[in-house]
């Protein structure tokens, strides 16, 4: 380990968990389309699977508790006439979900109250269940539905028409249009609900200002000729893409919304395995989850200082067509489990693998579970068609994790925030000045300045004092004395730079607020002058000057020491970050010229 730096991260340990195939949900018909979607979703109630039926499209819906093996006829969400391509759960209503089709119809369907996939009716009796409300407005296929993380009941569709449409579903009518061009091959919103990324089959990245219906950005994306993923990061203003490179690599980008030329560090290749990266971002840890389309491996970054540190690799022989993750408020806390995915495997059954932090969990970790969002809006659909921003409300997962359900925490945000990853303003040095002011200006006990020797009657009184110090004395105030070295306190002394203490001596006073003038000691003529002294002392003795003076000083520069140390890793952390920032502004000037 000598020389060998080790990055220090509460995720560096985190694995992954896979679950025995009696607590998987097997004997399920997953569509085996070949249309590039998730082909699974999930919320802390149930689980939606996009099915292989005939005769049309259909999906089913699991509830979470029921695992183990499917009856071979149970209940399914019927109703559009060809295969069903997604479906996407309403972020503020566990029982709402949208589905999109190969017929170009929008459904919307509630699940039932006590809904079960084992119902104790005959084979024959089973009833399928139907949608509750159409959404119908684009002339082809659709392939992605996607609701607004922020307002309620907005959704976006994205079709095979060219065209992304956003629909306020209590309406049931598009009320905005985006004219993407191309294929969309995936979607994301931003945690307020006012941005969109697109991904597209012509290689754009597109960042659209949704109610402007007009892109605010658009580059050039990953550069391979197979489907490309974007995600944005939460409450960041960044955003992750997966895709390939001309020689068929699999990449990995990081994009500042503010400048999207080109990706922060450029494109990072992966690996050269064929299939798509669906990426996946975990707000509360800050990690970033890729689960690769085709193989059984999830691998995990953290994001830190704009850069994507790898974690770790959960490994399987079971390779995953889909993936979904559970919201952050459906994980399993006293297990300290922070992400949970489930993934399909053989088109026969699904397996929930958890991710765990390695730690005792006795007890609530509130440094890897912080507030998320709940099932309450920041907004309806009007406020936000109007231009409101906001981020949705916060709960406390320590109140899930004590059984007392959803509470929701102060202090939520208006608007997406900055990203904590970029350059912070260096600080005025007034600032560092401040941070040692209380040590500088403290009572001059540890001033490093050496006084010139006392007199023997500056040492009588010194011998006095002391004693008088740990005496019963009761006796009046000492009148003063015209030859007193303590008739007056001297002023501060003015210093530019504190300088070392030097080591103490018999003959050196230490007390620092005497003047005093520069005699030889005579020690022996101690008795001479008896008067008692005021309660400042001056020590003349090795065991008493060690006792006391010396050692507050001893304890102040320590301690003034550790502030300079950490005000010299914060300075050397901020010249950093002006490094960088300066490296990209250069970058950008070259581009630009």
């Amino acid at each position: 380990m000598s020389g060998r730096f080790v990055r220090s991260s509460k995720y560096r340990h985190v694995f992954g968990r896979s679950t025995k195939k009696e607590q998987c949900y097997d004997n399920l018909r997953v569509s085996r389309n070949a249309w590039d979607t998730n082909l699974v979703k999930v919320n802390p109630k149930h689980l939606a699977v996009n099915w292989e039926a005939g005769g049309g499209g259909a999906f089913a819906v699991i509830p979470l508790e029921e695992r183990g093996k499917l009856p071979d006829r149970i209940p399914l969400f019927r109703g559009h006439t060809a295969v069903v391509l997604d479906t996407d759960w309403n972020p503020f209503n566990d029982d709402l979900i949208a589905s999109g089709s190969d017929d170009g119809k929008v459904f919307l369907w509630r699940v039932p109250d006590n809904f079960t996939v084992r119902p104790d009716v005959e084979v024959d009796d089973i009833q399928d269940i139907a949608p509750v409300g159409k959404l119908s407005g684009h002339s082809k296929k659709v392939g992605h539905v996607l609701f607004n993380p922020a307002a309620e009941n907005v959704l976006a569709t994205a079709s095979g028409d060219y065209t992304v449409k956003i629909w306020d579903i209590e309406a049931g009518a598009p009320k905005l249009t985006l004219d993407i061009g191309d294929i969309v091959q995936s979607q994301s919103w931003s945690a307020n609900g006012s941005l969109l990324v697109t991904t597209s089959r012509d290689k754009k990245l597109r960042i659209w200002d949704v109610r402007q219906e007009r892109p605010a950005h658009e580059t050039n994306g990953h550069s391979g000729a197979k489907n490309s993923r974007a995600v944005w990061l939460g409450e960041r203003d960044r955003i992750a893409t997966t895709g390939f490179s001309k020689m068929s690599d699999r990449q990995l980008a990081l994009w500042d919304i503010r400048a999207v030329r080109e990706p922060i560090n450029g494109f990072k290749t992966l690996d050269s395995i064929s299939g798509v990266c669906m990426p996946f971002w975990d707000d509360g840890t800050n990690c970033l989850y890729l689960a690769g389309r085709g193989d059984g491996n999830i691998r995990y970054f953290e994001l830190e200082n704009d850069k994507f540190e790898f974690l770790s690799e959960h490994k399987s022989a079971d390779p995953q067509r889909g993936i979904a993750f559970m919201p952050k408020r459906g994980v399993n806390m006293h297990e300290n489990e922070v992400a949970r995915a489930f993934k399909t495997v053989n088109d026969g059954y699904i397996e929930p693998v958890s991710f765990i932090v390695p730690r005792r969990s006795e007890t609530f970790q509130d440094d890897i579970y912080l507030p998320t969002v709940g099932l309450t809006p920041a907004m309806s659909p009007s406020e936000w068609l109007s231009g409101k921003e906001a981020i949705p409300p916060k709960i406390s997962m320590a109140s899930l994790f004590d059984g007392k359900g959803l509470k929701e925490v102060e202090g939520v945000q208006d608007k997406p925030t900055g990203t904590f990853d970029a350059p912070a303003p260096k600080p005025a040095e007034p600032d560092i000045k401040k941070t040692l002011d209380p040590i500088v200006t403290k009572a001059p006990e540890p001033t490093p300045v050496a006084r010139p020797t006392p007199s023997m009657k500056e040492q009588g009184a010194s011998m006095a004092s002391m004693v008088s110090k740990f005496a019963d004395n009761k006796e009046a105030e000492p009148e003063d004395d015209d030859d007193s070295s303590f008739e007056e306190v001297s002023k501060p002394v003015e210093r530019h730079t504190r300088s070392p203490v030097q080591p103490s001596s018999p003959a050196i006073s230490s007390s620092p607020r005497v003047k005093e003038p520069e005699t030889k000691a005579q020690p022996a003529a101690a008795k001479r002058d008896p008067t008692p002294a005021p309660a400042i002392s001056t020590p003349t003795t090795p065991k008493i000057e060690i006792t006391e003076p010396t050692n507050s000083v001893g304890e102040d520069i320590e301690e003034i020491r550790k502030l300079i140390s950490e005000q010299t890793k914060l300075i050397s952390s901020q010249a950093q970050q002006m490094q960088n920032l300066t490296s990209e502004i250069e970058a950008l000037k070259s581009k630009l010229n």
